[in-house]
């Protein structure tokens, strides 16, 4: 980005049942200092969130572009995301959520840590932890350390990226690579950021995180679930999710054929990791004892995987009711 430029910053607001939050996420977007052009996009809710939204845009004057869009049949997350990757016309893209408030400053903050960071490409915050009626539930620092790179995530085993409801990135992050499959954006996005040339983690809490118990990642995780089936089910999905991220990593290596050996072999062990992860997982759903061994003991010869592999160990000596796993 060049700093003698003006950057065009674009705000993504992708909103799904959010009739209730809306108003405050649109607010939060307008309050940025900064002129961006806002998008809120509904994702064919069944509820009134596309009406409220529109209602009170018509109102709308100010420094921002801001417009309200819907689409016609529920895309869910990641093609949301792309559809709205392909619509927003800046060479920064900020995402904020339809139950998430971001505190005005935001912007302000992640621009200027782009313009001193030629090579961040993707960035996160800190964040306020919130419930349904905005009530503070915790203030939560950073999650990754302030510069990070593949190797941390190649060496700290860590599958844990940038919070989503945090995150921006230079428009590259996408564009070089294309869309994204599977569930999730943020450790697709985090990881694409890293292999570009690094990324960044405020220490301020520039969002009010609402914990919704209809969000994706509270299915994704079975939080909340208390049927006998709920271990099972977030081992599934967690599953699918890991190899989806995997398969990203591993196309985006593909597309740079150019990157020196380090990063590719640091990005080859980030690959690994997910791909070892899922198979331990999936052995314990549906697999005899015995068969646990090869990914446990392989996860030991890992780095960055050795205190879940010795985790994982224990269970093999105990019933596996007592770890949630139902018959």
């Amino acid at each position: 980005m060049n700093a003698l430029v003006t950057p065009r910053i674009s705000i993504i607001m992708l909103a799904y049942q959010a009739a209730d939050t809306i108003i405050a996420a649109m607010e939060g977007a307008l309050s940025q200092s900064i002129p961006c052009e806002i998008i809120v996009s509904d994702d064919a809710s069944a509820d009134d969130t596309f009406n409220i939204a529109a209602k009170y845009a018509e109102h709308y004057v100010g420094v921002h572009t801001l417009s309200v869009r819907r689409n016609t049949s529920n895309l869910g997350l990641t093609k949301h995301f792309n559809t709205m990757m392909e619509i927003s016309q800046g060479d920064v893209i900020v995402f904020m959520a339809g139950d998430d408030i971001s505190y005005p400053m935001r912007v302000a903050e992640i621009m200027q840590e782009f313009q001193n960071n030629a090579n961040v490409f993707v960035l996160g915050s800190g964040w306020d932890e919130v419930d349904m009626q905005n009530h503070l539930i915790r203030h939560c620092g950073r999650n990754l350390p302030t510069k990070f790179s593949l190797q941390y995530f190649a060496k700290a085993g860590r599958m844990a990226t940038l919070v989503g409801a945090t995150m921006a990135i230079r428009r590259e992050v996408y564009s070089t690579f294309g869309p994204i499959q599977g569930m999730v954006e943020d450790n697709v996005m985090t990881l694409r950021g890293a292999l570009l040339g690094g990324g960044s983690c405020l220490d301020s809490q520039l969002v009010r995180y609402r914990q919704n118990p209809n969000s994706l990642g509270h299915w994704l995780f079975a939080r909340g679930d208390t049927s006998d089936q709920a271990f099972r089910k977030r081992y599934q999905r967690t599953i699918s999710m890991y190899l989806a991220i995997a398969d990203d990593l591993e196309h985006c290596l593909s597309v740079l054929s150019t990157i020196n050996t380090k990063d590719r072999q640091h990005a080859e062990q980030i690959m690994k990791i997910y791909r070892l992860e899922a198979e331990a997982r999936a052995a314990i759903l549906d697999k005899p004892r015995l068969q646990w061994l090869s990914p446990i003991w392989r996860g030991f010869l890992q780095p960055g995987m050795r205190k879940k592999s010795l985790a994982r160990s224990i269970k093999l000596f105990i019933p596996k009711r007592l770890f949630g796993l139902k018959a």
